[in-house]
């Protein structure tokens, strides 16, 4: 190893670096890699609860260090992009069992698992020309909570209204904020504002999309007579809110084919959610970031036989 090389090591274990790392994992959760933006996120952890932000650190911390041990790629670890999926599952399994030594367990040893699985995606989709996103997450949460349930699984489909949900302005209000706060499982609508905030210190266009987004879910969830309390909750929402970011704001050049593909991205996700809801309840799953990880890689891989400038990649402008 030469000189500059252990120089650029030493740098890199400080706890000033260590840190920024840290928060880039959480800032990836939305395709971000800027430490900035993770610290706000985790200032909505918090904000939700402190047992939150605990594990979401937890999760974020043991998933980069087990990549950084197994020599994963020096330039992800730096980015950030083996955390965001640790930081995840650790919230999702809080959430799914509540605070104790068993779930601090499995959140060490799931977020352990997503390094391992991230680098698999990393491999197999990239010859494809498809990034992982939140795959490995999904896999480990939903594997967890489907194999270690701690309540009987619910039988039967989401009610639904006969016709369009009607919603008080408060709840409209609160289904906005909750669109976005769902993504880290946040349901105060403060938080969901402070991810906002967060979104919008790495990009105008992402913080733009995550807001039309939520807005455009919460019409579309409303238009299709899903219940009111799930809407209100932002739980037809986050995913919207993921593949907006994802296909308006980060892997796709910006044109206005691009926002209207983006948007239609966002209205599939909403009934997809609903049926992997659906199809997840009996066995008591969730549908974690599926919704988002599907759609955004159909629309992805649809991109080069489409041939509008910014949707194609080979018409990107």
């Amino acid at each position: 190893m030469s000189a500059a090389e252990q120089t650029v090591q030493a740098k890199s274990r400080s706890p000033l670096q260590l840190g920024q790392v840290e928060l880039r994992g959480i800032a990836q959760v939305t395709l971000s890699a800027n430490a900035w933006t993770g610290l706000l996120f985790t200032v909505a952890l918090f904000a939700e609860g402190w047992r939150t932000g605990v594990y979401g650190l937890l999760g974020a911390g043991v998933s980069t260090a087990t990549a950084a041990l197994l020599g994963a790629d020096r330039g992800n670890l730096v980015k950030g992009l083996d955390g965001y999926c640790g930081c995840l599952t650790g919230i999702a399994l809080l959430v799914s069992f509540g605070p104790s030594g068993r779930t601090v367990l499995l959140t060490v040893l799931g977020a352990a698992v997503c390094a391992v699985l991230s680098a698999a995606g990393g491999r197999l989709f990239g010859r494809i020309g498809l990034p992982v996103l939140t795959a490995p997450y999904c896999l480990v949460a939903g594997v967890l909570v489907i194999a270690l349930p701690t309540a009987p699984a619910v039988t039967g489909a989401t009610a639904r209204v006969g016709g369009f949900t009607s919603l008080t302005a408060a709840e409209a209000g609160r289904a906005f904020c909750d669109g976005i706060g769902q993504v880290f499982f946040l349901d105060k609508w403060y938080a969901g504002l402070i991810l906002l905030v967060g979104i919008l210190l790495t990009s105008r266009a992402a913080a733009v999309a995550a807001a039309g987004a939520s807005a455009l879910a919460l019409l579309t969830a409303c238009a299709a007579g899903l219940p009111a309390d799930r809407i209100t909750q932002g739980l037809y929402g986050y995913n919207g809110v993921l593949c907006a970011i994802a296909l308006a704001a980060t892997f796709l050049t910006l044109t206005p084919w691009t926002a209207g593909y983006a948007a239609l991205a966002v209205v599939a996700s909403v009934p997809f959610t609903a049926a992997w809801e659906a199809f997840t309840r009996p066995s008591g799953g969730s549908p974690f970031t599926w919704p988002f990880v599907v759609t955004t890689w159909l629309f992805l891989a649809a991109g080069p036989a489409l041939g509008r400038p910014g949707i194609s990649f080979e018409k990107a402008e």
